[in-house]
């Protein structure tokens, strides 16, 4: 796993992705701290290594990112982890619009193109 906090290659995530599942990368991102997890097995694995590094359960979502996709289908807003009734989220999708677009800007920001 890496925390991405400063800017990651396009590049860098298409070799993760060629080595862990072929064209995807899975990540969590901190919508709070504007940070992300990426190159773990699971969702759950990479949200256990940000929470142990002092995030909070409630900014963390699940996404995948596919590199070979970059001007469009990046970004898929699915992940067990973003299933929170006490949220208002009820599936896999991060439903609420607002958060999708924090987690665009995010992942622009630290993905370089």
């Amino acid at each position: 796993m890496k925390l991405v906090d400063k800017k990651i290659s396009l590049l860098k995530l298409k070799q993760m992705a060629k080595k862990m599942y072929g064209d995807l990368v899975k990540a969590v991102v901190d919508i709070e701290k504007e940070i992300m997890v990426v190159d773990g097995e699971m969702h759950a694995d990479e949200e256990q290594f940000l929470l142990t590094k002092g995030s909070k359960q409630e900014n963390l979502w699940g996404i995948n990112l596919y590199p070979d996709l970059f001007d469009k289908n990046f970004i898929e807003f699915d992940s067990v982890i973003n299933l929170r009734p006490r949220l208002n989220n009820f599936s896999r999708f991060v439903e609420d619009e607002k958060i999708r677009k924090k987690i665009v800007e995010i992942v622009n920001k630290l993905v370089e193109k």
